[in-house]
Parts: structure tokens; C-alpha cells; sequence
């Protein structure tokens, strides 16, 4: 077998025997990290086979599915079990869905945002019926997370009512346990606003949601927009599910793929591993003009990741 052969293997085999006394650091003990492509990468279109085609082509093995009406129709139970049909020829795992941010996208921007923090209880209620939608997927196609903001990022227009903690811990309560009913666990993703900071996640998860089975998504490009990275990666330890993996310059969400910004990514693989995280690193990454060449690049990303768990 070849190095290279050995090494595809080796990386994808389960973490054994580390961390005993004595025990060395090798390339036997890799953690399972498995990576993914979130289909951001496709938002501004609808999303077609050929999407997650191009995505295995690439050698990923599993995909999370951004939930906007214009990108994939989550009300059409048609159009979910041609994904089901997708997923299965293209031997993709569906790993999580991104709940619904916005009723769609046009040119880039949003159009018709969704918040379940809002102190404006119409608004808030139609954030968590939209989110129920996307959750009736796994009744047809079984995924393990939904990943979900908790109000907007500070970018966009955020109306004085909202990103309102009490809105915020309501509609976590009601999405556990309308997710508890199709076996999805709900991930709250680190994003650019008060309520969603890493410490601020943490402190409403253990003092706030009574032992709700609520976990985080650390958004690594978000958390450097945050502030320390590194900071962000040990204070999620113990609550972290999920994963999305971008890079920015450290003034705006590009969503860049990893090594395209100013993330330190050995240093954040390091701690990542150090909190015993072994889970999907699941890309979530822009389209810059040409998607499969995005991919390319993330494939390179990818072998470079890779090489930061043998190393450390």
C-alpha cells in the first residue's frame, strides 16, 4: 500500500489507544473526522443533483442542507424524496439542515428574514413553524442535527425588538422538543450577535434551558468575526455537535475557504483536537463565481486539515 493509501485510510480510522499512558502519537491515532460541504456553497440556485454530485466528486462524504425556500423547497414532499434519491446515488450522508434563516435569497441578499428571538411574537412564531417544516424532513430523510441561529447577525437590519434572550430561550424550548419528536438534536450555531457568542451560549445552555439536550455548532469563521478563536473553541468544549468550517479576513463573513483567510487553522485544529472533538468539519463555504472550483480548493483545504491531527 502506498503512503498515500495509507494515509486516506489512517485518517478516516477511528482515534485508538490515544491518550493512555505511554501511548504515542501516530498516525494510527487519528480521530474519525469526516468532512463535509454544506450546499451554502449552492444558496443562490435551486438545488439540483448535479450539486451534491460535483460534492462527492470531490471525496466528501457527507453534505448539510441549508434549508431556504428558494434553494430547496422543504414544504414539497416531492422535492425531499428526490433528495433522498440524490443522497442515495451519490452515497452522500445528510449529516445536519441549517433551519431557515430567510424566505429566500436574491442576488446575494436576503429577502424576507426569519428570527426566532424576536420579541414580536407573530414574527417569532412564524421563525418556529418554518423551522417545523424543515424538521419534517427527517420523518422521510434521517439527519442528526438542525443547525439554528438564534435571532440575526448584527450585519443585517435588525429590527429594535429582537435578538431578545427571553424570545430566544422560548423558541429553543419548543424547537427541542418538536426536534426530540423525529430524533434530530438542535445545535446552536455561533453567530455575529449578543445572544450567540460562545460564552453566551454556554451560560444559557447550563443555566437557562434545564437540562434541555441542546448542543452548539461552532462556526469558526463567525468566532474569529468574534473575537479569540482559540478562547471560543475551549469554551464550547463539552457542548460541541457540529461544525462549520469557513475563513474571512477578520472584517467581513466571506465564508472563504480555509487558508483563503487570516485563521491560524493549525492552531485552531490543535485546540479543536486538544477539547476531543472527533466530528464532521463540515465546509461551509461561498460560491466565488464557480463552485466546482471552489471545491477544488476545498479539497486542497481539506488535505491540509488532515495533516494538522498528524502533526499535533
Amino acid at each position: 500500500m502506498s503512503g498515500s493509501a495509507a494515509f486516506a485510510i489512517c485518517s478516516r480510522s477511528i482515534w485508538k489507544n490515544c491518550g493512555r499512558p505511554g501511548a504515542c502519537v501516530t498516525i494510527d491515532c487519528l480521530p474519525d473526522h469526516r468532512f463535509g460541504v454544506s450546499t451554502h456553497l449552492f444558496h443562490q440556485s435551486r438545488l439540483t443533483r448535479d450539486h451534491l454530485v460535483h460534492i462527492a466528486a470531490h471525496g466528501f462524504e457527507t453534505v448539510e442542507l441549508f434549508a431556504t425556500r428558494t434553494h430547496f423547497d422543504y414544504h414539497d414532499t416531492q422535492a425531499i424524496e428526490r433528495l433522498g434519491e440524490w443522497l442515495a446515488d451519490t452515497q452522500l450522508e445528510l449529516h445536519s439542515v441549517h433551519a431557515p434563516i430567510v424566505e429566500g435569497m436574491v442576488n446575494g441578499r436576503w429577502v424576507g428574514s426569519y428570527s426566532n428571538a424576536s420579541g414580536d411574537e407573530r414574527r417569532r412564531a412564524a421563525a418556529i413553524a418554518e423551522t417545523r417544516a424543515a424538521l419534517q424532513i427527517a420523518h422521510r430523510l434521517r439527519y442528526r442535527y438542525l443547525v439554528t441561529h438564534l435571532g440575526m447577525p448584527t450585519v443585517e437590519q435588525v429590527p429594535p425588538d429582537d435578538n431578545q434572550r427571553d424570545a430566544a430561550r422560548r423558541s429553543i424550548e419548543e424547537l427541542a422538543a418538536m426536534a426530540a419528536e423525529v430524533d434530530v438534536r438542535v445545535a446552536l450555531e455561533i453567530i455575529p450577535n449578543n445572544l450567540s457568542a460562545a460564552g453566551n451560549l454556554v451560560r444559557l445552555i447550563e443555566e437557562d434551558l434545564d437540562g434541555l439536550d441542546v448542543g452548539i455548532c461552532l462556526d469558526y469563521g463567525h468566532a474569529q468575526l468574534m473575537g479569540d478563536l482559540g478562547d471560543a473553541i475551549e469554551t464550547v468544549s463539552g457542548h460541541l455537535w457540529t461544525t462549520h468550517v469557513h475563513d474571512n479576513a477578520g472584517r467581513r463573513d466571506d465564508h472563504l475557504v480555509p487558508y483563503a483567510g487570516g485563521i491560524d487553522w493549525d492552531a485552531a485544529m490543535m485546540g479543536t483536537q486538544k477539547i476531543g472533538y472527533d466530528g464532521v468539519l463540515m465546509l461551509e463555504v461561498a460560491d466565488t463565481g464557480n463552485p466546482v472550483d471552489v471545491l477544488q480548493r476545498s479539497v486542497k483545504a481539506r488535505e491540509r486539515l488532515e495533516k494538522t491531527f498528524v502533526i499535533f
